[in-house]
């Protein structure tokens, strides 16, 4: 063989070398070509670089509502979101919301994920668990700052962490910290609240979109100036963290919808169950026995773009006028009492002549059918006047104009001018809320013989709640502040608090078919006496009620009263007057019923009251504060001084490997119009939100790009190339290889020529 094959050799000794030599001529073409390949990548490389320094920037706490950031130095890639499943338990006059939503990580990349949602605003979140792969991690309430250190160390240590913050009673932010690839992570959120009583009716109401906000930009600064007398202070901007409750949102027009929603509901109403009606979604209802519904969606999941809500109604005629509930939690009793003052006979009591002052919101976020409720209740009240009445409207967007320079009879010319006004209006423009309360609560009638009420129809859509607050606070005078919520999402901590300061009430109107059921309890209550001089006293047990100060309360709606006893002893008196008469009724505490999460309520009840007394400057800041974190931490409630943090003690991610952040974004809110909000869509799809500015009457503009700082996160328009860079390595390996046995085979070309 290797007689045969040196022989073969040597009688063909040229074309051996020409073999050679032609073979070394293909590599060298080879070699061109691949560096020819590998230029061409390079400056398509400097194109796309070119392209991602046009996006603009966002710092790593700019979280947005419903965002699932996944961040890897300046690389991008969209994390899925599975969904959310929202199960709730009513246990007679409380319920247990338990929310869970799911994201799966479909990269090879380690996951920071970021994520801003809607809670009920007097729910006492209590709970947060993070299941991700086969680890369960359970959070603990913690001081926030303290909370936010303990998530980022873990964050850094490659621990698994999950850490919820409050922005307001009713927007949360999750943070979820070293997420593997292609793990699911499940994050579940638990709160307790009171089931909601007016007249025959109880509901409840689940929020499942947080809502484009109008945050004023700080041009007339209010000043904070210290207490030190030294006369330097300094301005403060109304809405600081605007970056972290402004959504990213999705045009409908241009996407379907995200972020499917599943819901259950476990109804256990503790009487005989009437009428079960969803208002904004299909339901279909089971009833295993006369007390009890279980009620879901008929339409399996559905987006997550407008309020979930539920009524009830009792099988007899009548609702229970009285309700009393006990839970024993440490060394102390805690009491929930319902009591429903009967009504004032109308013929014992003429009806005092009324001042009304309505407001309406016609800014942008109430395009499509929100203005459209608004107009048709708006209409309604002006069709409820009395000719003893007097009356006003007002309306605003980013500007306002007041009807009548002061109020003027309900007579037919008068209505029917304000009738032709109210007809007219259309949506558009920015949300500029506080100089409209002021202009409604400016008395210039001072008629002590008058009730003076002020209407307020709004979706609430604006960040700056708390200088609403203090506007209320401030100038209220005799007036009292009625809230009416319009549309599928609106600001229910808004409407709640301000008709709390105001001394009124609030309803809301969802759609167009609610505006006269809705529109006509509401002026049951502005037409009615309401029952004043209030006072609750215990025979034998010390307590701690709240609201300390018990407020008015207007027709068809319960007294609540949460106490935290020493002992459940004795009775429980409550005294009022309804209409001109005086009214009582006598509690025996031994009749109260088991309850669930009494104590989370009477605390979060008990925050509530140190949040007004401070915006009352009944109680200053600091002394505001320390009561708050002293009953957060106490009963384990987040709130905005307390978070819920978790953390796995295994670290997971290896170290070194890189975290990853992509942008996740929300549905408008059902009804809405998405041009009226965020301008005209461009002529090619926006790679971005547009901000609502404070002065909307200019179309807003896409934010400019901005240089970038030193920790900045800059969002791509397009995929990453590590791809692309992966590629042009392969090939120059290939290279290498190549001039390698090139190399090894130099000696034999040489002997060639």
């Amino acid at each position: 063989m290797n007689t045969y094959d040196t022989a073969d050799h040597d009688e063909h000794p040229l074309l051996g070398r020409l073999i050679k030599l032609g073979l070394f001529l293909l590599a060298q073409g080879i070699a061109v070509m691949l560096v020819a390949f590998v230029a061409l990548l390079v400056s398509f490389g400097t194109s796309w670089s070119a392209t991602t320094e046009q996006a603009s920037l966002l710092q790593p706490g700019d979280a947005r509502s419903g965002t699932l950031l996944l961040k890897e130095d300046g690389a991008y890639t969209e994390a899925i979101r599975l969904g959310i499943d929202v199960d709730i338990t009513v246990s007679g006059p409380t319920l247990r919301t338990r929310v869970t939503q799911a994201f799966r990580n479909p990269t090879k990349d380690w996951v920071e994920a970021t994520y801003v949602y809607p809670l009920a605003t007097n729910g006492a979140v209590d709970t947060m668990k993070m299941v991700v792969g086969d680890r369960v991690i359970v959070g603990d309430v913690k001081e926030r700052q303290q909370a936010r250190v303990i998530y980022e160390q873990a964050r850094s240590a490659g621990q698994k962490a999950a850490l919820t913050e409050q922005e307001r009673p009713n927007i949360f932010t999750n943070s979820v910290a070293n997420i593997g690839p292609g793990e699911t992570v499940l994050v579940q959120i638990e709160y307790q609240e009171p089931v909601h009583q007016s007249g025959n009716e109880y509901s409840l109401r689940v929020p499942l979109v947080v809502a484009p906000r109008y945050n004023p930009a700080p041009i007339v600064q209010s000043v904070d100036f210290r207490n030190d007398g030294s006369g330097w202070g300094a301005t403060s901007d109304p809405v600081p963290d605007r970056d972290r409750i402004s959504p990213t949102v999705l045009d409908p027009a241009r996407n379907a919808p995200v972020n499917p929603t599943s819901i259950t509901v476990r109804l256990k109403a503790g009487f005989a169950v009437g009428e079960v009606k969803s208002h904004h979604h299909n339901v279909k209802t089971e009833s295993p026995d006369n007390a009890t519904r279980i009620v879901t969606l008929a339409d399996g999941a559905v987006p997550a773009d407008r309020d979930f809500e539920l009524t009830w109604t009792p099988a007899a005629q009548k609702a229970p006028s009285v309700g009393l509930f006990r839970e024993h939690v440490g060394d102390a009793d805690y009491l929930l009492a319902f009591v429903t003052p009967p009504s004032a006979e109308q013929a014992t009591q003429k009806p005092l002549p009324r001042e009304v002052v309505f407001v309406t919101d016609n800014s942008g976020s109430m395009g499509g059918t929100s203005i459209v409720q608004a107009k048709a209740s708006l209409l309604y009240a002006l069709g409820r006047l009395q000719p003893a009445d007097r009356f006003n409207v007002i309306r605003f967007d980013d500007t306002m104009d007041v009807l009548f320079p002061a109020s003027v009879p309900a007579d037919a010319a008068h209505v029917g001018e304000a009738t032709s006004f109210v007809s007219a209006l259309q949506a558009r423009g920015g949300t500029e809320m506080v100089p409209a309360m002021r202009a409604a609560l400016t008395d210039k009638l001072s008629d002590t013989g008058m009730v003076r009420q002020v209407v307020f129809l709004t979706d609430g859509a604006i960040g700056n709640e708390q200088q609403l607050f203090e506007t209320i606070t401030a100038m209220r005078g005799r007036s009292r502040v009625f809230m009416v919520g319009i549309g599928s999402a609106p600001n229910t901590h808004l409407m709640t608090r301000a008709s709390e300061l105001g001394r009124g009430a609030f309803t809301h109107i969802g759609s167009v078919e609610q505006v006269e059921e809705r529109m006509r309890g509401l002026f049951a209550k502005l037409e009615n006496p309401a029952v004043t001089g209030l006072s609750a006293k215990f025979s034998e047990a010390t307590a701690d009620v709240t609201p300390a100060i018990i407020p008015d309360v207007y027709r068809d709606e319960p007294l609540v009263l949460a106490a935290r006893l020493d002992k459940l002893a004795g009775s429980l008196e409550i005294k009022g007057r309804v209409g001109d008469r005086s009214w009582s009724v006598t509690l025996p505490l031994q009749n109260a019923a088991e309850g669930k999460g009494l104590s989370k309520l009477w605390a979060k009840r008990k925050i509530g009251d140190a949040e007004v007394a401070r915006t009352m400057r009944e109680m200053t800041p600091e002394e505001a504060d320390k009561a708050i974190l002293a009953l957060a931490l106490d009963h384990q409630i987040v709130t905005r001084l307390t978070s819920l943090v978790a953390v796995d003690k295994t670290p997971s991610r290896p170290e070194g490997a890189p975290l990853k952040l992509s942008e996740l974004p929300v549905n408008l809110p059902a009804g809405w119009d998405f041009e009226k909000i965020f301008g005209e869509r461009p002529q090619q799809a926006p790679t971005q939100q547009r901000e609502r500015h404070a002065d909307a009457r200019n179309q807003p503009a896409t934010r400019r790009p901005t240089p970038a700082a030193p920790d900045a996160i800059r969002l791509p328009k397009t995929a990453t190339s590590a791809e692309l860079k992966m590629i042009a390595g392969l090939i120059l390996i290939v290279l290498a290889l190549i001039l390698f046995v090139f190399n090894r085979r130099r000696p034999l070309l040489t002997d060639a020529a």
